[in-house]
């Protein structure tokens, strides 16, 4: 198999709906680890979208309530997976290797292989970048099914998800327009991703964040609000040629705006470290 860093900056110039989110948390979870075994974790994929492509043909076509109970039965119930209550900021619930060999992890890796296993049953399916929590959404055609896959898959009626948020963002919390937008797979993949990320950056393991923030951009070259926090990565590590060239970046991106302002004033500065 090719370099994993080479199939992630492959990944990063197809279409969204052309990844394979399964095969591409695969590829950062080999940067991440690289000593682990990513062959057995492909082949354990495999496994489960075969089982699910097979249990698709027992269920009824457009029971939502079926395809989700159908998915639990096989992720939670037949392969044993599991939200991680003890050890919830252990690094290896961010990477899907280590997902698969320990059947345990973080909402967004559980939530990868529910999507691997819904598109290889044919049904349709998306994260959603619920505020504290991501959650998995499985559309019909005149409504959705909404399930906390952290916790084998539950559903979530209205009631439930107005009690989560309030937990998340205080009692007068309520929902709004918007708060179940489907995510793509590419913005799945950097929620992933950026978990790694933040427990680096609060060890205050700069290097690492860095290398993670980079692997990200290696899937979403145009994601502008990336190399301006690379950029900023950078400047704090005193790596002043690095920080004006994700700063340049951002600014072909984002050429306009309070943004783009404050990316200029802060290469003025890094530009006065030259001098």
């Amino acid at each position: 198999m090719i370099d994993p860093r080479t199939a992630l900056e492959a990944i990063g110039q197809l279409p969204d709906a052309e990844i394979d989110i399964a095969d591409a948390a695969l590829q950062l979870a080999r940067v991440d680890a690289p000593e682990a075994d990513w062959q057995a974790a492909r082949e354990h994929l495999s496994v489960l979208a075969r089982d699910a492509a097979e249990m698709a043909l027992t269920v009824p076509d457009d029971d939502l309530s079926a395809r989700a109970g159908a998915l639990a039965g096989l992720i939670a119930g037949r392969h044993g997976y599991a939200g991680d209550t003890e050890s919830y900021d252990d690094p290896a619930n961010a990477n899907l290797i280590r997902v698969t060999e320990r059947k345990l992890g973080l909402p967004v890796s559980l939530g990868i292989l529910w999507l691997h296993a819904a598109r290889a049953a044919g049904w349709s399916a998306h994260g959603v970048d619920f505020p504290g929590h991501f959650l998995i959404a499985l559309p019909g055609r005149d409504n959705k099914v909404m399930l906390d896959v952290f916790d084998g898959g539950t559903p979530l009626d209205p009631k439930d998800l107005r009690v989560l948020i309030k937990r998340v963002e205080g009692p007068k919390a309520e929902l709004r327009p918007g708060l179940l937008q489907a995510m793509g797979a590419r913005d799945v993949l950097l929620r992933l991703q950026n978990n790694i990320k933040i427990r680096r950056m609060k060890n205050n393991d700069l290097p690492g964040a860095l290398v993670c923030a980079e692997d990200m951009l290696l899937i979403a070259p145009d994601y502008s609000a990336l190399w301006r926090e690379t950029a900023l990565i950078n400047q704090r590590l005193d790596r002043v040629g690095a920080a004006l060239r994700c700063f340049e970046r951002f600014l072909k991106l984002v050429p306009q705006g309070e943004a783009a302002t404050r990316a200029r004033a802060a290469m003025d500065e890094l530009r006065s470290r030259l001098n």
